[in-house]
């Protein structure tokens, strides 16, 4: 039984119970930040830049070092707000331009669960679970929206014709101009008004966008604590995605190039939100949860570092599926606790619905398990021992405890995927770089991931996927016949 339960309610002067008051929530998410990029996780200086609210942030919380995320932005995304995996939604893999993408209004997310507890519920950032203005964040239970519906790479297109740059211009007639489709919008949106687009993503509002989330959280916070309204701040940072750009400010700070000033300003944009949490006086009663996506970019010349793991996201590589995650709740999660568990991000939906007082919907598959009695220390174990990894409506490969089978190899997001002729067994507790097949020796591991696979088959019979591009409104078929 986790500590929400157990923690004494308080009374009111008649004698009539209270129930306990319900914990905020800071959810920080990067965008493509690798496992080796942060100074606790190995890189720090050694990538160019210290990374030290960050690293004290850790030493406040619980950190994991077998995270797992899904392979790209989309499904992890899809996977967090759900609690689904990817694959059951539609959201499997990033859309491309033109094709219809987003959830489904019939799909239940934790800003609506966490809304109609009473809390608050804001996001900044990308979304990219919907372009069309009836699938953003302010139809899926967010109150208030500041931020972009697909990615940053888009801001790339209007400078394609750029001449006095470094990168060769492709010219009007055969790249990317208005007329064959437009530029990406920064929007800003609150529940039941029509959105306003308030600006064209280019690369000069790439490079501030990380400071205008930050402002528009910081405010959020403020504003909520000032009211004793909980809330559910889902900060969608877009660092370190591609293209990987500082701010102005933080431009030439570090002297060691782009990629280490943006880790600066990463830093210092986490910190601006934990001061703000603290200046609000909401520090002890407020859950901060920082990560990231999914594995490090893998695109020349912005490719980011997967620490001693191999491989890059878009693929079921460790260096893909593992992320940084720390969370932080002051007297609760124990402090400086460090945990080599499997945790999946689908976790988080169920964990955070039983913080914030509700119950996961009982009509759909729901993936993730509650995290809480871990997260409290309650126990040494998490409640997950392994999952199937997809990568797009591929079954690439599945993790099981300290081992890995993969059916596919992928190493890189630019190699074509190669199915095996034979699963490969992988220790990872020997072979962290994934290199060795145990398979002549440990062919025993196969009953467990067989398990696993035959559950989501069943689960996936049970309750059938929604195909991507499904329009609303969708309805899933009567399993009453």
């Amino acid at each position: 039984m986790s500590r929400i339960a157990t923690t004494p309610a308080a009374f009111s002067a008649d004698g009539a119970a209270l129930q306990p008051k319900k914990p905020n929530v800071v959810f920080m998410l990067m965008d493509n930040l690798g496992y080796g990029e942060l100074g606790l996780y190995g890189g720090g200086i050694l990538r160019g830049a210290p990374t030290p609210r960050i690293d004290r942030l850790a030493g406040e919380g619980m950190r994991l070092l077998n995270f797992n995320v899904e392979a790209q932005c989309t499904p992890s995304r899809s996977a967090l707000m759900t609690g689904r995996f990817a694959i059951r939604s539609g959201t499997y893999e990033v859309p491309v331009g033109g094709a219809p993408e987003g959830l489904t209004l019939w799909e239940v997310t934790i800003a609506k669960l966490l809304s109609a507890q009473g809390y608050a519920t804001g996001i900044w950032g990308k979304w990219h679970l919907g372009s069309e203005e009836s699938r953003f964040p302010t139809n899926h239970g967010f109150d208030e929206w500041y931020g972009i519906p697909r990615t940053y790479d888009e801001a790339l297109w209007p400078s394609m014709n750029e001449n006095t740059g470094l990168w060769p211009a492709t010219g009007d007639k055969q790249g990317w101009n208005q007329k064959v489709g437009g530029p990406q919008h920064v929007y800003e949106a609150r529940k039941g008004e029509t959105a306003h687009e308030m600006g064209v993503l280019d690369l000069d509002r790439r490079r501030t966008m990380e400071s205008e989330i930050t402002d528009r959280a910081v405010e959020f916070i403020k504003r909520n604590a000032q009211a004793d309204t909980p809330f559910f701040a889902y900060v969608s940072f877009s660092l370190v995605h591609m293209p990987t750009l500082p701010h102005p400010d933080f431009a030439g700070k570090t002297g060691n190039g782009d990629f280490a000033d943006c880790l600066a300003e990463m830093d210092h944009r986490t910190g601006q939100i934990l001061d703000a949490i603290r200046e609000a006086g909401i520090e002890d009663n407020t859950i901060v949860v920082f990560t990231s996506d999914n594995g490090p970019e893998a695109t020349d010349p912005w490719q980011g570092d997967s620490g001693p793991w191999r491989g890059s996201y878009f693929t079921a590589m460790e260096g893909s599926l593992r992320a940084p995650f720390i969370i932080r709740w002051p007297d609760k999660v124990p402090a400086g606790a460090v945990n080599n568990e499997i945790v999946h991000i689908v976790d988080l939906f169920t964990t955070l619905a039983h913080v914030g007082g509700a119950e996961v919907p009982q009509d759909r598959a729901i993936d993730g398990v509650d995290q809480l009695p871990f997260f409290l220390g309650e126990q040494d174990h998490s409640n997950r021992e392994g999952f199937p990894a997809y990568v797009a409506d591929r079954l690439s490969a599945v993790k099981w405890r300290n081992w890995k089978v993969h059916f596919i190899k992928q190493e890189n997001m630019y190699e074509p995927p190669v199915k095996l002729p034979l699963p490969r067994i992988v220790n990872l507790l020997t072979d962290m770089k994934e290199e060795r097949d145990a398979i002549a020796t440990s062919t025993w591991v196969a009953q467990p991931v067989v398990r696993i696979v035959g559950q989501l088959q069943a689960s996936l019979k049970k309750y059938p996927p929604i195909k991507l591009g499904t329009p609303d409104p969708y309805q899933p078929p009567d399993r009453s016949t």
